[in-house]
Formats: structure tokens, C-alpha cells, sequence
């Protein structure tokens, strides 16, 4: 999965601090300005992070059309509100839970950096 964003530092520090997130070295292409970084999760998923200057903002309501959330797994109920209740501290807004769903879920959802949902789940 890749993510554009305009604060590339940014993102990356938040998912290293909140997802332990490993990030490689940033790659950086002179011609475009496009940078970014890979991001390794305990678990092996990785996330591209990018950023160029000339992007353009899409529509950030929460309820649109296209990708919603990225779900992350943190092993745990009590994780899962441990982390919820760590990013509401540091000004995250919640948007929903930590709850179980009518499907059987135990999650949260944040939103988190540059508007875009995440969803913290067992």
C-alpha cells in the first residue's frame, strides 16, 4: 500500500512512533522532487509514504467514495485501547469505539495524519 502525503517527515515519525514503524533511507528522484520512504511493520506489511510538491488535495470528508481506512493490528483488546486512548491524548480525533462491531471486531478508528482513518484493531 502507498500513501501520498504533503509532510513526509511527518507521517513517517507518526508511524514510527505509534505503529513501531522501521523505515528505510528516503529515497529522493532530483527530476520530479518525489520522495519517500518504505515503512516495515513487525509483521512484515510494509507502507510506501510519498510526497511531491505538485500534488493536489483530494476531497477529506470522512464519508466518500474510493479507500476509507488502512487497518492496523496491535495483538490485543487492551492494546487496542491503550493506543486509542495514547492518540486521543496527543490530539488525535476518534472517530469511532474501541468497540466491538456487529461483524465481531474489536477495533477503533482515529484519524489520524492528514486526515486519513486508521483503524486499530486486535
Amino acid at each position: 500500500m502507498a500513501l501520498y502525503v504533503k509532510d513526509l517527515e511527518g507521517a513517517k515519525q507518526f508511524f514510527e512512533k505509534y505503529f513501531d514503524a522501521v523505515s528505510n533511507d528516503m529515497y529522493y528522484n532530483k527530476q520530479t522532487d518525489f520522495k519517500s520512504y518504505f515503512l516495515t511493520f513487525e509483521n512484515g506489511a510494509r507502507l510506501e509514504i510519498m510526497s511531491r510538491p505538485d500534488l493536489e488535495a483530494a476531497d477529506q470528508s470522512l464519508q466518500r467514495m474510493g479507500f476509507i481506512h488502512v487497518a492496523f493490528s496491535v495483538g490485543s483488546k487492551e492494546k487496542v485501547d491503550l493506543l486509542t486512548k495514547r492518540l486521543k491524548k496527543d490530539g488525535y480525533t476518534v472517530v469511532s469505539g474501541p468497540r466491538t462491531t456487529g461483524d465481531g471486531y474489536y477495533e477503533s478508528c482515529i484519524v489520524g495524519i492528514e486526515g486519513n482513518q486508521i483503524e486499530i484493531t486486535v
